[in-house]
């Protein structure tokens, strides 16, 4: 089912929630909404689900406008973060409830939830009760809950924050797998950009009630098309350095005091016409401490993360993250040499925010 949302905005008296949303998903496409607390994502979500009305814009679902149809008349399964599970009935009677809302008879009933309760890999756990199961297993049930009806469109609302690491890991994998072979279309809320990165199609990034970016992954990392993208995604974060650009004889360097970087064409052409209004945006693993370094740098601590070190330098006092080998033996106070590969850096107007690369 294509969900189409055209100029959707909703508000809480004088607090916008969001406002002037526009995205075109596509039919069983893989579509999450990733940003803080308060960007917007879950108030949109639930107008989708039906619970929120619009102040303003429309909602399509294929080419029916479903802004006035309740949640039962929009035939969409939603996965909650609580999981919203009833304590007192059992795993069957929790998936199948759907189902007996709409006057199912009891064979049709019997048959959908065994088939959803044996995908979901609970088929053995129907008689209990969701006290008596794990985290991971109550979240298949929630999910189970919301497949039973055969919906058009499933919506999740951070369903993986209240598992531990190594479950959230594999139920990322276990609903991203289940969503392709079923081809639903999907939408997921989370603030966990991992989440975002490594299960959505697109990913719809928002801030203050307003869409920063709708594009790939793999888009949103190298080709970030505004500050607030750049330093949101990605992990650990994109360092931030005041710049002037300039060209001379058609080379082109990137300065701030002392540090002085050499820049191609296509890196340097057009941040070197925005004046002095630039901010150098560039990922830790894209910078070394190497001895043909050409920037100085101050060790000022080295955090283990197991296959590599995160260490964070000052340069003239401020603060950069680069990964480095866990065999350098890189301690506090340490004088090093840093290396940029200029050919990934990223370069944004300081007064809008805008990438001076890809806007």
């Amino acid at each position: 089912m294509q969900v189409t949302i055209e100029n959707l905005t909703k508000k809480f008296g004088d607090v916008i929630g969001a406002e002037n949303l526009s995205l075109d998903i596509k039919d069983g496409e893989f579509v999450a909404f990733l940003g803080p607390s308060g960007c917007g994502k879950t108030t949109t979500l639930l107008m989708l689900a039906g619970i929120y009305k619009p102040t303003s814009g429309t909602i399509r679902f294929g080419d029916t406008v479903v802004n006035r149809l309740s949640p039962r008349e929009r035939n969409i399964g939603m996965v909650f973060q609580s999981y919203a599970l009833y304590p007192h009935m059992t795993v069957y009677k929790n998936i199948g409830y759907p189902l007996k809302l709409k006057n199912m008879q009891k064979k049709e009933i019997d048959e959908r939830v065994n088939a959803v309760a044996n995908t979901m890999g609970i088929g053995d756990l129907l008689d209990r009760r969701p006290g008596q199961l794990s985290g991971g297993q109550q979240q298949r049930v929630a999910l189970g809950r919301a497949l039973v009806k055969e919906p058009d469109i499933l919506l999740f609302d951070e369903p993986l924050s209240n598992l531990d690491a190594r479950l959230r890991l594999t139920m990322r994998g276990e609903i991203k797998h289940l969503q392709h072979d079923l081809g639903i279309t999907s939408i997921y809320v989370t603030h966990d950009q991992i989440e975002a990165m490594t299960m959505a199609d697109r990913i719809a990034v928002m801030s203050g009630g307003h869409l920063q970016a709708f594009d790939t992954p793999e888009a949103l990392y190298d080709r970030p098309k505004t500050l607030f993208v750049a330093g949101f995604v990605g992990n650990p974060p994109m360092n931030f350095i005041n710049v002037e650009v300039s060209a001379s004889n058609g080379h082109f360097v990137a300065t701030n005091g002392n540090m002085s970087l050499d820049l191609s064409k296509e890196r340097g052409e057009k941040p070197a016409t925005a004046g002095n209004s630039v901010v150098m945006g560039i990922r830790p693993e894209d910078i070394q401490i190497a001895p043909d370094g050409t920037v100085p740098a101050e060790v000022f601590v080295v955090e283990p993360l197991g296959r590599e070190n995160l260490v964070d330098v000052r340069i003239d006092g401020e603060s950069i993250l680069l990964l480095a080998d866990t065999k350098a033996d890189h301690k506090r106070g340490d004088s090093v040499k840093l290396k940029f590969n200029m050919n990934k850096a990223q370069f944004f107007d300081s007064k809008t925010g805008k990438s001076l690369l890809w806007a």
